[in-house]
């Protein structure tokens, strides 16, 4: 399974799944028609699926148009976005599984951008095969996404879920926020050298307009504020100890940075 990253609106990425045996791709999260359908058109491949984490239109805005050019592809999205995602015909629960090129992912529900928010995991088809985590609006890359219609005892619940999968496990968010989040982490947890490399190295690359989509598990472990609540450092800067006040804290404070 080759994973294709596509730029669309102003920082949002599509990620296109192509299968090159049968020549069959999907979507995650297609924001806009456009550079999916260019995308198709250059790998030659046939669009038989999107799979969607959540119903903002960011997310969903290419469902209605991709389902006209493609008959038989199929949309899936979380049991309880229904309604809320165009042209859904899946529902997906916590712990059911999709498949595509032979691969098959886990789903997650994770609610707390949105009440009905999932994402898809797929581990690694072989030992030296890192794992592929497609999580929207839950974790970024040195951040998290807001609390839209969840609560911060929600949010720390999914993250957690996601935090306990394995290092070598890619993280496909669905926005370039990087750098603004590091910039934000750095005031939080300053000493962290982590961190201060890992800012270094991000700032650098978006000199150059390269992304920093994926990220790795492992380093969001160890840079990612929101994924370090049990930190003594962030507790002692947050004035707390209990997860849901130190994400809330944190949550409330980026909110506003």
């Amino acid at each position: 399974m080759e994973i294709l990253r596509l730029p669309a609106l102003s920082d949002n990425y599509i990620f296109l799944l192509h299968d090159p045996t049968s020549q069959t791709a999907a979507v995650v999260d297609p924001a806009e028609p456009q550079p999916v359908l260019e995308a198709l058109q250059q790998i030659g491949a046939t669009l038989v699926a999107i799979f969607n984490t959540h119903h903002h239109g960011d997310h969903v805005g290419a469902n209605n148009t991709l389902l006209k050019q493609f008959s038989g592809l199929t949309i899936y999205g979380g049991a309880e976005d229904q309604g809320r995602i165009p042209g859904q015909s899946i529902f997906l629960a916590d712990g059911d599984r999709v498949t595509f090129a032979d691969r098959e992912a886990q789903v997650f529900f994770v609610p707390g951008h949105t009440r009905a928010h999932i994402a898809y995991y797929f581990p690694p088809s072989t030992a030296t095969e890192p794992g592929e985590l497609f999580c929207g609006d839950t974790i970024f890359a040195g951040g998290c996404g807001r609390l839209f219609e969840g609560t911060p005892a929600q949010m720390v619940q999914s993250i957690g879920r996601l935090r306990a999968l394995p290092d070598n496990t890619r993280v496909w968010c669905a926005h370039e926020y990087t750098l603004g989040n590091l910039k934000f982490a750095l005031t939080v947890e300053p000493d962290n050298t982590d961190l201060q490399e890992r800012y270094a190295q991000v700032n650098q690359a978006r000199q150059r307009d390269e992304a920093t989509v994926p990220s790795w598990l492992g380093t969001e472990k160890r840079t990612n504020p929101f994924l370090r609540w049990d930190s003594p450092a962030i507790q002692q800067a947050m004035a707390q100890k209990e997860p849901e006040r130190v994400f809330a804290r944190l949550r409330g404070l980026k909110d506003h940075f």
